[in-house]
């Protein structure tokens, strides 16, 4: 009995794989075995990457808010804990938001807190 080989889904295979590294630099857009190497790697950091940019966006808001609240007087931690003793539950992208954008707003919050 003859070999059979699926050349059609073989080639199909290596095709969506070559298609999804389209834009890569050298041999990892055209060479089939650097190429899925290359496409493995990048899904794995952007499995990992989706938890980071997490930390890293809380990171920020925490910066901003710090940064936002040290003309009053007041360190982030400080605010903070004044925050939830008030019974004031705003999330700190939100804060970071309005004293970036809305600093009126983030005043009226850093006195409501004060007082």
């Amino acid at each position: 009995m003859p070999r059979s080989v699926n050349s059609v889904a073989s080639r199909a295979r290596r095709k969506k794989i070559l298609k999804l590294t389209r834009g890569q630099f050298g041999r990892r857009k055209n060479v089939w075995t650097v190429a899925k190497n290359s496409y493995e790697k990048g899904q794995l950091y952007a499995y990992r990457d989706r938890r980071t940019k997490k930390r890293n966006f809380r990171a920020l808001w925490i910066v901003r808010i710090n940064a936002a609240v040290r003309p009053f007087g007041m360190s982030y931690s400080v605010f903070m804990g004044k925050l939830h003793q008030n019974n004031i539950e705003i999330n700190r992208k939100v804060l970071a938001d309005l004293a970036l954008n809305n600093p009126d707003a983030f005043k009226a919050i850093v006195e409501k807190v004060q007082a």
